[in-house]
């Protein structure tokens, strides 16, 4: 089994995530790091991309770095013909994007780091409703993350394509105590104004969106994170799946996960397996790793990164679907300012 060799722009938090999965994975091998001041990141380091890629020689060039620079490198390394796994969002703005399309849209060589949907959680419910248990889906609600994650979200598990879609949207303020930041506890009970934003997508065929996010909602442990999918046969909220089954009957199931570690289980803390009905809808294929559910994802994108650059595997996700979700997410911000709908059609990365 070869292993893909790459390297990472950018030595910030994301970077982190990256660089501890070639760590334990003998298919992956990080063999630089690009950043602007030099630091002890246990691997070579180098000031510019074009010098690591002159050294290094990689299979692939991951970002982590600020929207604002993700463009510039995504060039760079599309223009010295190597692969790309960039941050997400790949450009900040609709601009921005036509900007980039315009230089790497019809390469084939890029796509975008957005792992949401091969988070354990979301892959179950997603196998869940791909098996046809609710029938149809027509409609997914989602309050836990913001903008373009959102989007990711709600297009995979309704199975909608780069559809123009119409974007309706309302912001409220209220306050909100923030016990939690990505530092830590913060030691702070007193509730502030706190802005949030609830939005409509209409995808049309019947498909729906509803986008529901508190700032610093992800984080934040005073409001919980939902998932809702709708069916023609019924409906998946978080765990929990209700269907029709047969004529007058109605059943409902859990989608119950396997934790290891708890009790007089010695294994050690990890998730195992998600099931449905005694069916294994997902299995952790880093068991052993003792890893948070982001960064078995994140491991996930890069060994399907690495089959997609070695030829024996589909694209993880094409810019085109990174271009399209934050363009759902810029409209999402529009409607919400101005009280208008907002319409995302007609650019290279809507389908119609």
């Amino acid at each position: 089994m070869s292993t893909l060799r790459f390297v990472v722009v950018g030595p910030g938090f994301r970077a982190g995530a990256f660089l501890r999965a070639a760590e334990a994975l003998p298919e992956l091998s990080c063999v630089g790091v690009v950043v602007r001041r030099p630091r002890d990141v246990g691997l070579p380091t180098f000031g510019s991309l074009a010098e690591c890629l002159d050294q290094t020689r990689p299979d692939l060039v991951v970002t982590a770095t600020p929207w604002s620079v993700t463009r510039e490198v995504v060039v760079e390394a599309v223009q010295r013909g190597v692969p790309v796994l960039a941050e997400t969002p790949p450009a900040p703005d609709v601009a921005a994007m036509r900007a980039l399309w315009a230089e790497v849209g019809g390469s084939g060589l890029v796509q975008v780091a957005e792992q949401y949907l091969l988070l354990p959680s979301h892959a179950a419910r997603l196998a869940v409703v791909r098996s046809g248990a609710i029938g149809t889906p027509t409609q997914v609600q989602i309050s836990s993350t913001q903008y373009y994650h959102a989007v990711s979200l709600v297009r995979g598990l309704l199975g909608a394509g780069r559809v123009p879609a119409t974007v309706a949207a309302h912001r409220f303020e209220a306050p909100l105590v923030h016990p939690v930041d990505r530092q830590g506890w913060t030691g702070d009970l007193e509730p502030r104004p706190t802005a949030s934003v609830v939005a409509t997508l209409d995808l049309g065929k019947g498909r729906s969106g509803v986008y529901d996010f508190v700032d610093g909602q992800t984080r934040n442990p005073l409001r919980h994170r939902r998932t809702l999918v709708r069916g023609t046969s019924g409906e998946l909220a978080e765990d929990e799946v209700v269907r029709v089954t047969a004529a007058e009957t109605v059943a409902t199931s859990r989608l119950e996960r396997r934790q290891t570690g708890h009790d007089l289980d010695l294994h050690g803390y990890d998730t195992d397996t998600i099931t449905f009905d005694g069916e294994v809808v997902y299995r952790n294929p880093f068991f052993g790793r003792r890893w948070n559910d982001d960064e078995i994802a994140v491991a996930a994108l890069l060994l399907q990164a690495r089959a997609w650059v070695r030829g024996e595997g589909p694209e993880p996700y094409p810019l085109a679907d990174g271009c399209y979700d934050h363009h759902v997410g810029l409209a999402i911000d529009e409607a919400a300012a101005s009280g208008q709908r907002v319409r995302v059609e007609g650019e290279p990365w809507v389908d119609g």
